[in-house]
Parts: structure tokens; C-alpha cells; sequence
């Protein structure tokens, strides 16, 4: 009789043998009809005499995951309300050139009332507030710095030729395309100088190292050099992220007003024109770049970028700790780091990590997302990190290689790239070494000082 066959035989008449069991003494021996059952349902029953408290005892408990999750709080509409921007509306003439008409109600709208001129000053910022005294400021006509900004126009260039921007489409090594856009000769003036004497003077978080001055690989590596278990993260997308208004909530946080902050958001993202030229079989390359965003190329863009991504670092950062781990980030880069009673942690560490990710609306890389043991090869950002920051072996063997063939044929059938300055790349990839390894890079050193650059 199968198990399922007596399970339904016993529930029918449950009533009938729970009272001969009652009637039976305790201490009566089992007869060999219910040994027989027991037998049968011990591995996934429970006894037929059992009760029912007892049997739900035994059976067992299904475990629930339950998986952390965070609450933020930064985009409580609450909180938004009492934050409202100072807005006056003028009646008559234009406050001010350029300024913004209300078409609902008829009026001009007064941006330049909101900034915070002591807040600017304590960071040692120009002051400026208006479209006005932000061209006095960068020593253009206004007319020239509206042209800049399309404001003659929808906002964006009409065509490739009218903008200000050189656009280049290169493979990415994982697959796909990316655009790079390169600011003509007076864009690229105003961006600098945006640059040089407003964004350079705010500091960009601790644990950001890329494109910060004093920081570089080498210095974002350290933090985890013979750490047993290397998490590394990738924000897929990260300059194209970083849209119109959230680099206008930067430069509003700076201190300036509400048309100051437009202004110089418009002089450092880009809106590619309509007629841009792109194969026809990588069109998804071109959703990322249909808004207002950084441009990868500008001299603003790795600035803006680590600003915008402060809190991101803060909160990763503070959730790192509470893991006893480490944590930097250089460019689209984030690693954590620790020991091994990380490796416990992982299922709760990378869920709300993403989270974080996703709440401070940036995109994470599910494909380039790595856990590296102490038994693997650990690099972050190309550098190794097992026992020492050093640079791969495979690396260095295919330098060494090129160098010794240089001093055995000449440099000119090595230059396969057909590089202007060959010695000055040498010398900059042996640079690299020494930075990591200063015995390795010595080696390298002592063979570029035998090539003849003469054959």
C-alpha cells in the first residue's frame, strides 16, 4: 500500500482509531499492523497515533530570504516643498537680457534672485548671477555666449556642422559603441577657465580618485592590497548619467542662482544634433545621448562627474565600513575590499550596494561585477593588488619583449602603430612600472638606455 494510498485511508477513519488509542493503555505494546506503518512513514510522515501539535513540530520549517533593503530619503516630496527656488515674476520690460518669459502668465521671469553670495565667497567663487556679468566674467560678447549655448536656437544644433563639438564613435572593448565629443577651440577656452576657477576649488570625495589632483591608480589600489576577497563593481554609462539638471542642482548647491546655474549647465553638457551619423546596426549606441549630458571629452566632465557622484561615495562608503571592508572609486570603478569574514557577507553586501547605485541614479554593469579571491589574480583598474600594487606579469613581459627587440633590430620595425614620439611612449609605459614596481621598472629602464635610436 502506497504512502499516499494509507495517508487518505487513515485521515478517513482518524476518528475511529483516535478513540481506540485513547482506550489503549500507554504502556501496551505497539501491535505489529501499527510497527509496520511506523516503518513505512518514518522518513516522511509522522505516526498515525501522534497528535496534532506534535506532528506539526516535526515537520519542517521552509527558510524565507529576506533581503536587505534601504530607504532614502533624499527625494521625500515633503522635504522638496519646503525647498521651493525663488521665482519673481516682473511686469513690464526684462529684468535682465535673455531672461525667461512666463507664457502662462505673461510675465518675465526674474531667475537671478536666489543665489547666495556669502556661500560663494567662502569657497573663494566669482560671483556672478545674471547671463550678464557671467560674459563679463569669461571676457565674451553675450551674443557669442548664447551662441554657444543654442539659445538662438531649439536648445541644440541643428546639424553636425553647427555644433560645437567634434563627435568621434570608437568600439568599446566589451562591445557596442561610444561617442566621443570634443569641444571646439572656444568652447573648450570657456570650459576650462569653468574649470580652473570654479570646479577645481571643490573638493571631490576621499574615496574618489580619478581625475583628482594628488590621486591616481596607484593611491585608489593601496586601500586594498592583500585584502582576502576584492568585490569590483562598474557604473555602465556614467558621463551620459550625469543629465542637465543634475549637474544645474551642482553649480546651485555652489551658491549660484537659479540662471547662473542654467547657464553654466548649458557651457558644459552637450545635445548631439539630429542628423548625427551612426551605423545603422548599433542604433541602441545612441539612446544614452538623445538628452542633455556630460560629454566625454570636455575638460568639465570628470569634475562634474565626481560631484555628482559625492553622496553615492558617502553612502557607500559608510556602508563598507559597517562591513569592515574598504572602499574607493576611480571613475566608473568602485571596489570593496576586506578580509575573509567578508565572504559571509556577500549576499547582503551586493544587493545593497546596487541598491545605492540605483537610489543615487546611476546604472551598475551586472556583466563586469567580479569577487576575486586571494588565490586569483587581483586587479583594480590595472593594477595588482595580491601581496603588492604591481603591474601583470603579461603586461610586463610583452613591454620587455618590444624593448629587447628594439635594441636587437631598432626601434622602427617595433613602432607597428607607427607612433609619432616612440621613445616618449616607451618611456611613458616604463613611467607606469616604476610607479608600481620600482624594481621591474629598473629592469625595463636599463634596456631602453642600450637602444640606438639611429637605425
Amino acid at each position: 500500500m502506497g504512502l499516499f494510498s494509507w495517508f487518505m485511508q487513515w485521515f478517513r477513519g482518524s476518528g475511529d482509531r483516535r478513540d481506540d488509542v485513547s482506550r489503549t493503555p500507554t504502556n501496551s505494546p505497539p501491535q505489529p499492523a501499527e510497527t509496520e506503518a511506523l516503518r513505512e512513514s518514518s522518513t516522511s510522515a509522522s505516526p498515525p497515533d501522534a497528535p496534532a501539535k506534535q506532528v506539526n513540530e516535526r515537520r519542517p520549517r521552509r527558510l524565507i530570504r529576506i533581503r536587505p533593503r534601504l530607504v532614502s530619503f533624499r527625494n521625500d516630496r515633503r522635504k522638496a516643498r519646503l525647498h521651493k527656488p525663488k521665482v519673481v515674476e516682473v511686469k513690464g520690460a526684462s529684468p535682465y537680457r535673455f531672461a525667461r518669459f512666463g507664457s502662462q502668465t505673461g510675465r518675465y521671469l526674474d531667475l537671478s534672485c536666489d543665489g547666495d553670495d556669502s556661500k560663494l565667497q567662502s569657497r573663494g567663487l566669482p560671483v556672478f548671477h545674471t547671463p550678464e556679468r557671467l560674459a563679463e566674467w569669461i571676457g565674451l560678447p553675450l551674443n557669442k555666449l548664447a551662441w554657444l549655448v543654442h539659445r538662438f536656437s531649439s536648445g541644440r544644433p541643428d546639424s553636425v556642422e553647427q555644433a560645437h563639438y567634434h563627435f568621434t564613435w570608437r568600439k568599446k572593448r566589451s562591445g557596442g559603441m561610444r561617442l566621443i565629443e570634443s569641444p571646439k577651440q572656444t568652447l573648450k577656452q570657456v570650459q576650462v577657465k569653468i574649470l580652473r576657477e570654479i570646479l577645481d576649488r571643490i573638493p571631490a570625495h576621499p574615496a574618489a580618485h580619478g581625475f583628482v589632483t594628488g590621486r591616481s591608480i596607484l593611491t585608489n589600489a593601496v586601500p586594498h592590497v592583500g585584502q582576502a576577497v576584492v568585490v569590483k563593481f562598474d557604473l555602465s554609462n556614467f558621463y551620459t548619467t550625469v543629465g542637465f539638471s543634475r549637474v544645474t542642482a551642482i553649480f546651485r548647491a555652489l551658491g549660484y542662482s537659479r540662471e547662473a546655474a542654467i547657464w553654466l549647465s548649458l557651457l558644459t553638457t552637450s545635445a548631439i544634433p539630429g542628423n548625427m551619423p551612426i551605423d545603422r546596426k548599433n542604433l541602441y549606441s545612441l539612446t544614452p545621448y538623445l538628452r542633455r549630458h556630460l560629454p566625454q571629452g570636455a575638460p568639465t566632465s570628470p569634475a562634474l562627474a565626481n560631484l555628482s557622484a559625492y553622496m553615492l561615495d558617502v553612502r557607500l562608503l559608510g556602508m563598507a565600513k559597517s562591513f569592515g571592508a574598504n572602499f574607493t572609486r576611480y571613475a566608473d570603478d568602485l571596489t570593496i575590499s576586506g578580509p575573509e569574514d567578508l565572504s559571509r557577507g556577500l549576499r547582503t553586501l551586493i544587493p545593497l550596494v546596487q541598491q545605492i547605485i540605483r537610489q543615487e541614479r546611476f546604472q551598475s554593469n551586472a556583466s563586469k561585477r567580479r569577487v576575486l579571491r586571494a588565490h586569483q589574480r587581483q586587479s583594480i583598474a590595472g593594477v595588482v593588488v595580491n601581496t603588492r600594487t604591481n603591474v601583470a606579469r603579461t603586461d610586463f613581459d610583452r613591454l620587455k619583449a618590444i624593448l629587447t627587440n628594439c635594441v636587437r633590430t631598432g626601434p622602427l620595425q617595433q613602432n607597428r602603430d607607427q607612433v609619432e614620439d616612440f621613445a616618449a611612449h616607451l618611456r611613458g609605459r616604463i613611467a607606469h612600472v616604476l610607479q608600481l614596481n620600482p624594481a621591474r621598472g629598473q629592469r625595463l629602464m636599463s634596456i631602453f638606455e642600450k637602444i640606438d635610436w639611429h637605425r
